[in-house]
C-alpha cells in the first residue's frame, strides 16, 4: 500500500496505473484525470493542504473558485468526477478513512444538443479536402473515413495501416479502453482509402530504401506517437472549412461524427445499428440524435410553413 504522505503527485500516479489496469480506461481518459487533478493539486498547495488532509469544505471551496473562473458546467462536472473517483480509490486502498468528496453534488451538464452539418456542408467540406494543394489523397482518405464511419478523431489518427488493406467492406476500429468494433465502409470510402493506399506504399517503399522503419500507421507523422495528432486534424478541418466556404466555427472533428449520426437517422437507420457503429457503451446516449432530428423538424416548419409566417 502506498504511504499517503507522499506527494499528491505520485497519488496521482497510482490512481491512473490502477484506472489503466483495473478499469482498461483509455489513455485520452487518463490525461483528462492527470490534467483534471494536477488543477486540484495545485489549488491545494497554494493553501497548503494535501489530498490526504483536504476536506469537504476545500473541495466545494475549489469547485466554486472554478465557477468563479469562468469555467463551463461540463469541465466543472468532469473536475468533480476525477475527484470522486480518486477519493473512492483513497478510502478503498486506506488512505483516507473516510471519504471527502461523496456527498459533494455536481453542477450537471448543460443539456445542449449536438452541433452538427447539412449534407451540403459536408459536401463541401469533402470537395476542399479533394483539392487540397497537397495531400489530397490522404486527406480525401480522412474526410471520407470519418464521415463514413463516425469514428473519434483518435480512433482516426491511429488506424493501422492493415485495417486498410484488402480493399475491406468493413473498417475495425479500435475504440475506448481498447473495445474493437466494425464499421461497414461507403463506396466512396472504400475509393479513397485504396486511392491513398497507393501513394503510402510508394511512400513508404521509399523510406525504406533509406534504411528507417516502415510505418504501421496508415495516417504516418515523425512526432512522438508515429501518426498523426488529433491537434493537426483538428487545424486540417478547419483548414477545409475555409477553402470549401463553411463556418469554421461549425466545423469540428466531433462535428463530422454527430452529422454521421444525425444524416443517418434521418435516413431511417435504425438506433442500436448507430449506436454500435459509434461504439457507445449505452443507447441512450444514442437517443440525443432523435432530439437533434426533433428540433430539425421544428426549424423546417418554422421556416417553410405558410400559416408559420407573420
Amino acid at each position: 500500500m502506498s504511504d499517503p504522505g507522499l506527494p499528491m503527485a505520485r497519488w496521482v500516479q497510482v490512481f491512473l496505473e490502477a484506472q489503466a489496469a483495473e478499469l482498461d480506461a483509455a489513455t485520452n481518459t487518463q490525461l483528462a484525470y492527470a490534467r483534471d487533478l494536477q488543477g486540484f493539486a495545485e489549488w491545494l498547495a497554494e493553501k497548503s493542504l494535501h489530498f490526504s488532509t483536504a476536506t469537504r469544505d476545500n473541495i466545494e471551496g475549489y469547485m466554486i473558485d472554478c465557477e468563479s473562473a469562468g469555467l463551463a458546467k461540463s469541465t466543472r462536472a468532469r473536475r468533480l468526477s476525477a475527484i470522486k473517483q480518486l477519493y473512492r480509490f483513497a478510502f478503498d486502498e486506506g488512505w483516507r478513512n473516510e471519504n471527502p468528496a461523496i456527498q459533494i453534488s455536481g453542477p450537471g451538464k448543460s443539456k445542449q444538443l449536438p452541433k452538427t452539418l447539412e449534407i451540403a456542408e459536408v459536401d463541401q467540406l469533402l470537395a476542399a479536402a479533394r483539392s487540397s494543394p497537397r495531400d489530397s489523397l490522404r486527406n480525401t482518405c480522412l474526410m471520407e473515413l470519418l464521415y463514413a464511419t463516425g469514428m473519434r478523431v483518435s480512433e482516426l489518427v491511429s488506424l493501422p495501416v492493415t485495417a486498410a488493406r484488402g480493399d475491406p467492406r468493413m473498417l475495425l476500429v479500435n475504440g475506448k479502453g481498447g473495445k474493437e468494433r466494425l464499421v461497414p465502409l461507403s463506396p466512396p470510402a472504400r475509393e479513397a482509402m485504396a486511392a491513398y493506399l497507393t501513394e503510402w506504399d510508394a511512400t513508404q517503399e521509399l523510406v525504406a530504401q533509406q534504411g528507417k522503419p516502415v510505418s504501421k500507421f496508415l495516417y504516418p507523422s515523425r512526432g512522438a506517437a508515429g501518426h498523426m495528432t488529433r491537434q493537426r486534424f483538428f487545424l486540417l478541418i478547419k483548414e477545409f472549412a475555409v477553402r470549401g466556404g463553411v463556418s469554421p466555427a461549425k466545423v469540428t472533428p466531433h462535428t463530422l461524427r454527430h452529422a454521421f449520426a444525425t444524416h443517418l437517422l434521418a435516413g431511417g437507420a435504425d438506433l442500436r445499428a448507430i449506436q454500435m457503429m459509434l461504439g457507445h457503451a449505452d443507447v441512450a446516449t444514442t437517443e440525443i440524435y432523435t432530439h437533434v432530428l426533433d428540433e430539425r423538424l421544428k426549424e423546417l416548419v418554422l421556416e417553410h410553413h405558410p400559416l408559420a409566417k407573420p
